[in-house]
């Protein structure tokens, strides 16, 4: 497949658990179908947001096989299969494939440079998906302490591009010049990476918004940048408030209230009291304007589904 198959909005989808943190995977179904629904171009799963690394690898399995078969024929799946041991990368990529998976994607190891390639060229060489490498310095500061070690990578044979979560739009466009997917990594910069070439975006907080980012990226396509830059603007200002929280919790709360109970975090992260998640949504009341919560069907008080 080529760069120009994959590129859109793809949110970074947050994987649903229940209290005893087993994967709910009817919801993990209905929240990829509305994202879908919203004209999203497909899923990212198991990646940061939907702690991927942390959960098992048969419930990774599992979920993949709860979203493959829902998945529209016209939407890409795109699985996170990054893993400390490459067989085990290797495992989820095949089992990605078997389940009807388009590409598949990896943060790096933990290694120095050459470690780094080794992992790379043994996946994208056992891998008949296609795959996207996870370009994200503040996890993997290490990583490619080189910039063109990253380049040299994604020209590996099977590397098709690279999901690019950094601020440093130089390095995205010597990618994209290269001909390379790039998805732009950093929600609060999404139409500063369209600009720059990238083909689309995966993100957090397209789980919550997933119709702000659509509207950044029509209006990109179009060539209207200051619609796309007054979109972004909009978005921001949530950014800014769910900042101000543990990002996870609060981010699953504005899912939560659009309908999508997704669930504790594996990691366990929470708010300090039912006090402050309160305080959360108070602020998102006053801050989306009524354009903005028309737009993303965002109510003072919850949806029920």
């Amino acid at each position: 497949m080529s760069a120009s198959t994959f590129g859109g909005i793809y949110p970074a989808l947050l994987t649903p658990l229940d209290s005893t943190h087993q994967l709910r995977p009817e919801m993990a179904r209905q929240l990829m179908l509305h994202l879908l629904s919203t004209g999203a171009h497909g899923v990212y799963i198991a990646g940061s947001t939907g702690e991927g690394m942390r959960l098992t690898l048969e419930t990774r399995k599992a979920l993949v096989e709860a979203l493959a078969p829902a998945l529209p024929e016209d939407r890409h799946l795109i699985v996170h299969v990054g893993a400390p041991d490459v067989q085990d990368a290797i495992r989820l990529a095949n089992h990605a494939a078997e389940h009807g998976a388009h590409a598949i994607s990896s943060l790096p190891p933990v290694a120095d440079a050459d470690g780094v390639r080794a992992y790379y060229e043994t996946l994208a060489k056992n891998s008949v998906l296609p795959l996207i490498l996870y370009y994200f310095p503040k996890v993997s500061p290490d990583a490619f302490a080189d910039p063109q070690s990253l380049i040299d990578i994604c020209d590996l044979p099977n590397v098709l591009g690279v999901k690019f979560t950094d601020f440093n739009l130089y390095l995205m466009q010597r990618l994209v010049r290269r001909g390379k997917l790039v998805f732009n990594g950093y929600d609060e910069v999404l139409a500063a990476g369209l600009l720059m070439g990238a083909q689309g975006g995966i993100g957090s907080t397209y789980n919550a918004m997933p119709e702000i980012y659509l509207k950044i990226y029509r209006a990109a396509e179009r060539g209207d940048w200051e619609e796309a830059r007054q979109w972004q603007s909009r978005a921001n200002d949530v950014l800014a408030v769910l900042l101000r929280y543990p990002f996870f919790p609060a981010l699953r709360t504005m899912v939560e209230r659009r309908g999508f109970d997704c669930g504790p975090m594996m990691s366990g992260e929470g708010f300090r009291s039912q006090a402050e998640k309160q305080q959360l949504i108070a602020e998102l009341n006053k801050t989306l304007t009524d354009e903005v919560a028309e737009l993303i069907g965002w109510h003072s008080t919850p949806a029920v589904r």
